[in-house]
């Protein structure tokens, strides 16, 4: 005798219903790039290739390029005034509402070089996963101000050989207004009237110091900006100082700088098979004023201000990568990566 369950599932098909699928976890293999916790309080998160996940306190639901999602590669989420969910996907942008998924395809191409920020707006990268579209023509972002998704070109100069180099990795709001955005070879901040550029020739880099290659921007609650790259690790700048993070606090790697700086030990470098924080791939602040960093292969280290501490399996962390960070409505900190783990103020525990 079939299961009422098994007989639903049948009757969908026969009618080609598609609706999402009730989860009891995460995929095994599932990665979590991003996590929102929104204004019902449910919580999302967005995986590297499987969709995006839903819990609403019950049920675990899973959304799928079948269920009206742009891809099943989730960057980040965001939440509009209106109380509706976006989801960033690798190629092009979702919503949430009225208890479906759709892709968003309404684009505004004739305002590239008008850049406006409001404090409602929503930023997003651009359609492609690198490089650009024919209708984009150039690198740039995506701006929804409410009632329109208008796309903005970066005010600089850039070869079309060039173009995946200015592909956007991170966005982030900062708490006086600036939205600063991460590319491959550049950050770029605007504050409504001008622009901040923060690349390879503002810093000073050489390639025998290694090069950008930013994964992720955040501006702390102390005004302080801090990059994260896949392979020179953290740069701060605070006020007019900036340094190379990662080096000053000697968990650096040469052997990941590039240039002919490869296998040369530098200032700064971590001893051949100690942990590094040279590849940053997610960066947080939490209730306290810590400063998290995610990385792809050496879990979480926090930054207390005075002393920088690593989080591993050791401490609850069963996951190498973490790749999301967020602070849900309760203040509680999670972290994503393979599963999503919450932080006791002592140690992690996985909740999905």
């Amino acid at each position: 005798m079939r299961s009422a369950f098994a007989l639903c599932v049948i009757a969908a098909a026969c009618v080609n219903v598609l609706r999402p699928v009730l989860a009891q976890e995460l995929e095994p293999d599932s990665v979590v790039r991003s996590i929102h916790q929104d204004t019902r309080g449910w919580y999302w998160f967005g995986t590297q290739s499987d969709g995006v996940y839903r819990s609403d306190g019950r049920d675990l639901t899973r959304f799928t390029e079948q269920d009206g999602l742009a891809n099943n590669q989730v960057r980040s989420i965001l939440e509009d005034p209106q109380g509706v969910v976006w989801f960033e996907t690798a190629a092009g942008l979702s919503r949430y509402e009225d208890d479906s998924i759709r892709t968003y395809t309404a684009r505004d191409y004739n305002s590239k070089d008008n850049w406006q920020l409001s404090r409602e707006d929503l930023w997003f990268k651009g359609d492609r996963s690198t490089g650009v579209t024919m209708q984009e023509g150039s690198p740039g972002v995506y701006r929804f101000d409410v009632a329109t998704l208008r796309y903005y070109a970066f005010p600089l100069e850039i070869a079309r050989e060039d173009q995946d180099a200015y592909s956007v990795t991170g966005i982030h709001r900062g708490d006086g207004g600036r939205v600063w955005i991460a590319t491959y070879s550049a950050v770029i901040g605007f504050d409504g009237e001008e622009f901040v550029v923060i690349d390879d020739e503002s810093l000073g880099h050489t390639p025998e110091t290694g090069c950008l290659h930013a994964r992720c921007v955040f501006e702390d609650s102390k005004g302080r900006l801090w990059i994260g790259n896949n392979g020179i690790g953290v740069i701060m700048r605070d006020g007019d100082t900036t340094i190379n993070f990662t080096q000053a606090q000697g968990v650096g790697r040469s052997d990941e700088r590039g240039g002919s700086g490869i296998g040369v030990p530098a200032q700064g470098d971590a001893p051949a098979g100690e942990p590094s924080l040279n590849r940053v791939f997610a960066i947080g602040e939490d209730r306290d004023g810590n400063i998290w960093f995610g990385t792809r292969e050496q879990g979480a280290w926090r930054f207390d201000g005075t002393s920088l501490r690593q989080f591993t399996a050791r401490d609850g962390l069963q996951t190498k990568q973490v790749f999301a960070i967020h602070v849900d409505r309760n203040g509680d900190l999670l972290l994503g990566g393979q599963g999503v783990f919450r932080f006791d103020g002592t140690r992690f525990e996985k909740q999905f």
